[in-house]
């Protein structure tokens, strides 16, 4: 069984039906892994939700499934070291402190990271896609790992 971690862009994805990742996006979100986020992720979904798409109960219902995350496993809180391995990071790889947030949690938790952010993570090989990580998922269960 594999570990993820998911940003923002992922529970986002998850909720969009307009979003091409939203199948995998919710099928990694009610897989058979293990999948945790970090804090951040509260104010990141619901800025989304209320200054782009202007919907109160997307921003609810986001913080529902983030808080569901968080009981079911554990919800990566943002300290001292994280935001220092962040700031590390965003500066050796060119991106923002907010995305190497979740790269610096992935690490800390013993997690892969995964993404919607093509250009900024994916493409780095800093995360992977949620269609990805089902192939890891399927790959598994098929070996018994």
């Amino acid at each position: 069984m594999t570990r993820w971690i998911v940003d923002a862009s992922v529970l986002l994805a998850a909720e969009d039906p307009n979003d091409e990742n939203q199948p995998d996006a919710r099928a990694l979100l009610r897989g058979p892994d293990e999948v945790i986020t970090i804090d951040l992720a509260f104010y990141e979904v619901a800025n989304v939700a209320i200054t782009s798409w202007n919907d109160p109960d997307a921003a609810r219902r986001l913080r529902e499934r983030i808080v569901v995350l968080g009981s079911d496993a554990e919800l990566v809180r943002v300290d001292t070291a994280l935001v220092e391995a962040a700031a590390d990071i965003a500066i050796a790889h060119g991106i923002s402190v907010y995305d190497a947030a979740y790269v610096a949690a992935a690490a800390a938790a013993g997690a892969r990271l995964v993404s919607c952010d093509v250009r900024e993570l994916v493409s780095r090989s800093l995360a992977i896609t949620p269609s990805e990580a089902l192939a890891v998922t399927v790959s598994d269960d098929e070996t018994g790992g």
